[in-house]
Order: C-alpha cells, then structure tokens, then sequence
C-alpha cells in the first residue's frame, strides 16, 4: 500500500543511488560502458527505498538512522550484484565463458573488483551519511504524514 514512508524513502534512496553513481564512475577504469549504469542504480535506489525503508519506517532518531543505512546497504549490495551480472551478460554475448559455473564465478569476481573500485573514503562517507540523512527523512514522512 502506498504510504509517504514509501515515497520518501524511494526519491530519497534513488538520490543517493545518483549521487553514488557520480562519484563512482569516474573512479572506474577509462574505456568503461555507462550507459545503463546511472539509471539502473536510481531503479534500484527507488525500489530499495519502497520495499526496505518505506515500511520499516518509524520510532525515534536512532531507528532512522539504522533504517536509513539498512536500506543504502542493500542499495550498495543490489547495485553490485546488478552492475556485475550486466557486466557479466555483456562479456557472454562476447563467448567469454565455457560454461554457467564459469559466468557464476565471473559474477562474483566482477562484484568483488567493483566493491574494492569503491571503497574508498569519500564513497563510504557518502554511504553512511546519505542512508541516515535518507532514514530520517522517511521518518519524518511516517510522522507528519500518516
């Protein structure tokens, strides 16, 4: 059911799926394909901060805060492993791989040098204060708008 705890939670999510996204991509390797990259993180922001946040919305500052980086942690986690299976789909259609257990394990490989491509200190900065900012903004919605 639709609730403003959902709404807030989605746009404020996918804001931080967009500015994550700027701030990646020129830490990526030159050469790198984005032509997806932005727009499948907003999805994902947008569906993270409905399912996730929107109902766990609720209680004080504190329960924000660990809302709000429960759901960019699943952001992060749903954005790697999507950017590393089109990665993945990508290198298929090239016949890179032998087989299914082989484009798995490319899966994982491709999602681990992502994770290490942005873990860097800005990034974890914008994580951290992006999911609580995003947090209490869904709980403020839940409060003003029942």
């Amino acid at each position: 059911m639709p609730t403003a705890a959902r709404l807030m939670g989605a746009i404020s999510l996918s804001l931080v799926a967009y500015i994550l996204s700027r701030m990646i991509m020129p830490l990526m390797p030159d050469g790198t394909d984005f032509s997806y990259f932005v727009v499948t993180n907003i999805v994902l922001g947008l569906v993270a901060g409905w399912v996730v946040m929107g109902p766990r919305a609720g209680g004080d500052i504190l329960a924000g805060i660990g809302n709000g980086l429960t759901g960019v942690f699943i952001l992060v986690l749903w954005g790697l492993t999507a950017q590393a299976i089109l990665e993945m789909l990508s290198r298929s259609l090239q016949r890179r791989y032998d087989g299914l257990g082989e484009a798995f394990l490319a899966v994982l490989n491709l999602g681990a040098e992502y994770f290490l491509v942005m873990a860097t200190l800005p990034i974890a900065v914008a994580i951290i204060v992006g999911g609580a900012v995003a947090g209490l903004l869904t709980n403020l919605a839940k409060a003003r708008w029942r």
